[in-house]
């Protein structure tokens, strides 16, 4: 429900930060815990069931991209992760996302946008309730079983770039512009320049670069379409 109360927890090093942003959150009506150092981080997040986390990169004790590891990898958790950084490098926020991580803000994070961004992100499934499957190519999306394979390969993927593909197969082999893929996943909080790039990295690292067909394509100065080649740029 996008105006449901969330259950919230927070992993951030620097106290009064901390304390900003827990005391934030909760004047919202959302449930908020912390802690200051990774290992409690990653202790709360895999005893406890959370709607979503709010990670540092830089922590005590165990960093940001190895506890997204730990809790992906090995407990199978799958709570919505938006990861703080004080590193605005795009290799620094793609790496960030492929330790597991749903996405990022760049320190320092407008408070506001944090929320907005967590309730976007705990969102469960799809509206959808048709069990449709969409197809281009050797890709396959079952929408209501939330499943994607290429030819035989499962592939799964993290929250964003699942919905930006989910879109983009919907509209294939049409182009879709970057400004409409922004307003799908991040609604009326405008990003940073390299959110959806940094999205579209993951996604094509997924899908496309252990393939021998390339299906997603930037088209410079417009946005992205995914299509099969004798389709591609129609």
């Amino acid at each position: 429900m996008p105006n449901a109360n969330l259950r919230i927890l927070v992993i951030e090093d620097n106290r009064d930060l901390a304390t900003e942003i827990v005391d934030f959150l909760a004047s919202g009506g959302n449930t908020v815990e912390s802690a200051l150092d990774g290992i409690t981080g990653l202790h709360l997040a895999v005893v406890n069931d959370y709607d979503a986390i709010v990670l540092d990169l830089m922590l005590p004790g165990m960093d940001g991209m190895l506890l997204c590891r730990k809790l992906r990898q090995h407990a199978g958790k799958s709570t919505p992760i938006l990861m703080l950084t004080a590193r605005d490098a795009l290799e620094d926020k793609v790496a960030g996302l492929e330790a597991g991580a749903d996405d990022y803000m760049v320190k320092p994070a407008e408070l506001r946008e944090m929320e907005a961004r967590l309730k976007a992100l705990a969102r469960r499934g799809t509206t959808r309730t048709a069990n449709q499957k969409l197809k281009v190519g050797d890709l396959t999306l079952d929408q209501e079983g939330r499943t994607l394979y290429r030819g035989e390969t499962r592939l799964d993927l993290p929250r964003i770039p699942y919905k930006i593909l989910e879109l983009l197969m919907e509209r294939s082999p049409q182009v879709v512009r970057r400004e409409e893929l922004e307003q799908l996943i991040w609604n009326n909080t405008r990003p940073d320049s390299d959110a959806l790039r940094a999205h579209m990295h993951v996604l094509r690292t997924l899908i496309d670069k252990p393939f021998d067909k390339q299906l997603l394509r930037t088209i410079w100065g417009v946005g992205y379409q995914l299509a099969v080649g004798n389709e591609a740029n129609k």
